[in-house]
């Protein structure tokens, strides 16, 4: 709480030995304290630590999914097998297929774990062209404004630069030949039929959930954990 000026005169009037310049000095200091905006960031350092946040954020994030078992070993964003299949994945553990079916799994993850590095320059750009308003919205908003801002603003671009990518990745690692021999087996059992289904679509869905829930939980990290602001302009920005 500020102390008044008047009361400020008061208790210093009670004090001799102080002389008139300090108090003078004195309260010229107390008087920049009650000036409207004396504690706020200005709009330039804002929009800096923002954008330095997020470019910590998103790097972060595609470090932890871009490498191998990014996906695969982390159980939050691990890709399965879509529940349109999982009748089928039933019938081929029953009848004998299963490390087919735990390859096909995993060449499946190799695909998004190949894919995430993509994100990043699209990522990049995004904060580049960040408006103050979109920054100041992020700042004042939930745990994972940023994260909701980036799904917005790139998940349709993203979309677009995994789909090659994983297209490639699962043409080198097997995972279409893999997946039509797996159907080609499970049409043998009897009274099945294999639903219609894009794996490729699926794979790039999946991949890109899980780019925005491992960056969610970055971010989250960064407006809560003092210990993941990790520059100074973070530590200003964030502590306001």
């Amino acid at each position: 709480m500020i102390i008044s000026r008047v009361m400020m005169s008061f208790l210093l009037l009670l004090l001799p030995q102080v002389a008139s310049a300090q108090f003078d000095d004195f309260m010229k200091e107390i008087d920049k304290l009650s000036l409207p905006g004396a504690k706020t960031l200005g709009d330039d350092k804002i929009i800096s630590g923002l954008k330095e946040a997020l470019s910590v954020g998103t790097e972060n994030t595609v470090k932890l999914t871009g490498n191998t078992d990014g996906f695969l070993k982390n159980e939050a964003i691990k890709i399965l097998l879509p529940e349109k299949l999982q009748s089928m994945d039933k019938a081929l553990r029953l009848a004998g297929f299963g490390p087919q079916v735990d390859e096909l799994v995993v060449s499946m993850n190799r695909a998004a774990e190949q894919a995430a590095p993509l994100a990043k320059p699209i990522f990049k750009d995004a904060v580049t062209n960040m408006s103050f308003d979109d920054a100041k919205k992020i700042l004042d908003g939930g745990d994972t404004a940023a994260t909701d801002y980036f799904q917005g603003k790139t998940r349709d671009q993203l979309a677009t630069a995994f789909k090659p990518e994983v297209e490639k990745t699962m043409s080198q690692v097997g995972v279409t030949t893999q997946y039509k021999e797996l159907v080609g087996q499970y049409t043998t059992l009897p009274f099945v039929k294999v639903p219609a289904f894009n794996l490729d679509d699926y794979i790039v869905g999946k991949s890109l959930d899980g780019l925005f829930h491992t960056l969610a939980l970055e971010e989250q990290q960064i407006r809560t954990n003092p210990a993941a602001r990790v520059t100074d302009l973070l530590q200003e920005v964030f502590s306001q």
